[in-house]
């Protein structure tokens, strides 16, 4: 009869660890870290297909998770932060790209490079892929604009610029519904050649 009690015991005691160590790992990802994983080649050169990177949840500050009010408040996005942050047109996507404009700016892309205010933005992170430019007719992949970004929003594009479906079809994203800023790549799995790519693991994300 002790046996069964002592085992019954621990068994509970066993419970119980292993819920708490649950309930902390979704408290963690919920308000201060979540592991995403790069499905597209939006954003390379700077995040390749198969990176696994870490993003800082508690940097823009704390919000409830369903309703997006704000909490805690942190940090404004800043430009040139690369951020994860729910697609303005499908609310069950989470997208990733990198802040270009922010709130007042006005943006214009003219042959593919980018103005704020009318002074040419420099972006050493970017790669073109494709060297023909399209008329704003035609797309607003190379020239776009000018808008200015409402209050509240923010206006982002993928590094690898002719490849990436931004803002520049699909308009502005609200800061309420940015989740965190990716800072570093923890894994990296190159899926075409089936290996792990061991000099991106670790890698700050710039």
């Amino acid at each position: 009869m002790a046996s069964e009690e002592t085992f019954a015991a621990k068994l509970l005691d066993w419970a119980k660890t292993i819920l708490f160590a649950l309930l902390l790992a979704l408290f963690i990802r919920t308000f201060f870290v979540q592991a995403f994983k790069i499905p597209s080649g939006s954003m390379i050169p700077t995040l390749l297909i198969g990176d696994h990177i870490l993003v800082n949840k508690f940097i823009y500050g704390v919000r409830n998770p369903i309703t997006r009010d704000l909490w805690i408040k942190g940090k404004e996005p800043q430009r040139r932060d690369v951020i994860v942050f729910i697609f303005p047109k499908n609310r069950k996507l989470d997208f990733i790209k990198r802040v270009i404009g922010l709130p007042g700016e006005v943006v214009e892309i003219r042959n593919k490079k980018v103005f704020i205010n009318g002074v040419p933005l420099e972006e050493p992170y970017v790669q073109h892929t494709d060297p023909n430019i399209l008329p704003r007719e035609i797309s607003p992949r190379d020239n776009f604009g000018p808008v200015k970004v409402p209050p509240g929003h923010l206006f982002v594009m993928g590094d690898n610029r002719d490849q990436s479906h931004d803002s520049r079809f699909w308009g502005f994203v609200p800061i309420r519904d940015v989740k965190g800023k990716a800072f570093i790549i923890y894994f990296s799995w190159d899926r075409e050649h089936f290996r792990i790519r061991w000099h991106r693991i670790g890698k700050i994300i710039r």
